[in-house]
């Protein structure tokens, strides 16, 4: 298994200043199951004066006490364990009386816990806070998996705590770059494959093993009954969902490719209403994400984002009872063939991330970024520049692709996107994009222009190219406003410890 606690510098660096500022802090760290958030919070901890709390669904009265004996053994005044106290507010009181101006850390882990146990326990909180922890160096931490249930009962502007936090962040799962922090030897390749499967939440990247293919990984951690990923998003939907059956229905059938709304409907029954508010609640989960085309508002189609739930919705849920009964090695076997396909959507995402990211260099900054499809014809990515220039780029999951046949098709491709755009008549790409890169700067080198249209810059991505041309002019030879990168490319923009 590998280490659980990797990088998070941006995360530990928040903490840190948070920590160092004066008077009180009320911070409020969300996010998913399994992303990291409690090995953060401890990591945080560490030398540090201060208590850890996992708050459960026992009881309030059992939460109200272990704090108290923590509260307790953090000042090594033992009789505070048996100081009168109903609520957490309570609780903390008596830690305010003792602290003064103190720098004590409190986290609260799984906060939502004690909000289902009490829904009154955010304004008991407020109390104290008001009343006696506003006055003290103390900084409680509020930590919670149910994102939902942060947003609104502790971020939300009802919530009686509206107003009083300091800071708050949402950790999110490691990017494709992050890998390689925890698989050193990992080539380009091997990066992508362990991010189709298992995605970037630090618990399930942990439970894979290095020294190992990533194919027998799959057969090994995530096919294999008993293993803490067989079951994983049966386990994440019953705990974060009220109808756990309705959300396995709709990410069934958008894993079988039911990806527009409509589709959906029909097939799962549920009428468009109802629908769209399962599907919001899926992708403010950040299972699920609505894409549409760069430039448009219509004609969205939902995605599966998760990669490791994208995998596990393909491959492990059809083949359950098989998989019931061991025969682990009888599925890897007839999901091996459509293997290669799934690499190859993950690595498209990867690129998009790249390019956002502005990893990728580029003669020009990027404005917008995003995929497009209009009547049968798709382009994996497609940018827009500050001056109207346009970034259009092709992914293949193959070896020895020949550069110049799909070059060719590219430009097509992109010749019937200015073609789609000017019988539209959409000219911008205002708003309806499927996200914004960050700034940033890129590289010079030749690009090419059509009379009367946009200036072209084209990307072809590959495992490897035939033939590949020598550079020229940083483009290469040949191929005029093409630019190529392959798996060592790759390697080099970060998806490697050590390029290949």
């Amino acid at each position: 298994m590998q280490q659980l606690f990797v990088d998070r510098e941006a995360e530990l660096g928040f903490l840190e200043r948070k920590h160092s500022e004066q008077g009180p802090q009320l911070l409020v760290i969300y996010g998913r199951r399994r992303v990291g958030k409690t090995a953060l919070i401890k990591k945080f901890l560490a030398g540090k004066q201060g208590l850890y709390l996992m708050c459960t669904k026992d009881s309030m009265r059992d939460n109200v006490n272990e704090l108290k004996r923590r509260v307790a053994a953090m000042l090594g005044k033992e009789y505070l364990a048996s100081v009168e106290a109903r609520s957490i507010g309570d609780a903390l009181g008596i830690l305010a009386k003792e602290a003064g101006g103190r720098r004590l850390i409190v986290a609260l882990d799984e906060f939502p816990y004690l909000i289902e146990l009490d829904p009154g326990v955010t304004s008991n909180l407020q109390r104290a806070w008001d009343e006696d922890l506003s006055r003290t160096g103390i900084l409680l931490i509020l930590c919670g998996s149910s994102v939902g249930m942060m947003e609104r009962e502790v971020l939300g502007a009802r919530s009686p705590l509206y107003g009083r936090r300091t800071g708050a962040w949402e950790v999110t799962p490691f990017q494709p770059e992050d890998l390689p922090k925890m698989f050193p030897l990992a080539k380009a390749e091997d990066t992508i494959r362990i991010w189709a499967v298992f995605g970037g939440t630090p618990f399930y990247l942990s439970q894979a093993d290095p020294s190992a293919s990533v194919e027998e990984n799959i057969r090994r951690k995530v096919l294999t009954k008993g293993e803490a990923l067989y079951g994983e998003p049966l386990i994440l939907l019953r705990e974060e969902f009220r109808e756990p059956a309705v959300y396995l229905q709709v990410l069934k059938h958008i894993s079988l490719g039911y990806v527009s709304l409509g589709e959906l409907s029909c097939v799962t029954g549920l009428d468009r209403g109802n629908l769209s508010k399962y599907l919001s609640v899926l992708e403010s989960t950040k299972i699920v994400r609505h894409v549409l085309p760069l430039g448009q508002r219509k004609r969205g189609r939902y995605m599966i984002e998760d990669p490791f739930f994208c995998f596990w919705f393909r491959f492990v849920y059809p083949n359950i009872s098989d998989l019931e009964l061991g025969l682990a090695d009888e599925v890897i076997g007839k999901i091996g063939p459509r293997l290669s396909h799934h690499y190859g959507e993950m690595f498209h995402r990867v690129i998009l991330h790249l390019i956002r990211k502005g990893a990728v260099p580029l003669p020009f900054r990027l404005t917008d970024v995003g995929v497009w499809w209009h009547k049968g014809v798709e382009i994996d990515v497609v940018g827009k520049g500050e001056s109207g220039q346009l970034l259009f780029c092709e992914c293949k999951w193959e070896d020895g692709v020949d550069p110049w046949r799909l070059a060719r098709a590219l430009r097509d491709k992109a010749d019937c996107f200015l073609g789609a755009r000017r019988a539209t008549g959409s000219g911008s790409y205002d708003g309806a994009v499927e996200g914004k890169p960050e700034a940033r700067a890129g590289t010079g080198g030749a690009t090419g222009k059509k009379a009367g249209s946009p200036e072209r810059v084209y990307c072809l991505f590959a495992k490897s190219f035939r033939d590949r041309p020598a550079p020229a002019n940083g483009t290469p030879e040949g191929l005029g406003d093409v630019r190529l990168f392959d798996m060592a490319d790759l390697g080099r923009l970060g998806l490697a410890a050590r390029a290949a």
